[in-house]
């Protein structure tokens, strides 16, 4: 797939700690408004899952287009102690942070 523009998309690098000690990752995902990705759902889900909500999704679809990959996680988030979400920033991002 072909997306519209550069600043039209994040690509996300996931990474999930498990309770005992495991990785599950690093994922690279890619999150724009044309393509279906679950990745910000993702930790969204969780956040919401850290502040009280009954977890009720247990399936994600990460898509990496660069890679041309599907990665479909079934994740329990009681037996997870962090997700770790690092996120490409687009050139304009950087320029705006700089001193």
């Amino acid at each position: 797939m072909q997306l519209t523009s550069a600043k039209s998309h994040t690509n996300h690098e996931i990474t999930i700690a498990l309770a005992g000690g495991s990785v599950l990752g690093p994922f690279r995902a890619t999150w724009s408004t044309e393509i279906k990705s679950d990745v910000r759902e993702l930790t969204r889900d969780y956040d919401a899952y850290l502040n009280g909500t009954k977890q009720t999704r247990f399936k994600y679809h990460l898509h990496d287009y660069a890679q041309n990959l599907s990665h479909s996680l079934v994740i329990r988030f009681e037996n997870v102690t962090a997700i770790y979400d690092r996120v490409e920033l687009l050139e304009h991002h950087r320029d705006l942070h700089t001193d």
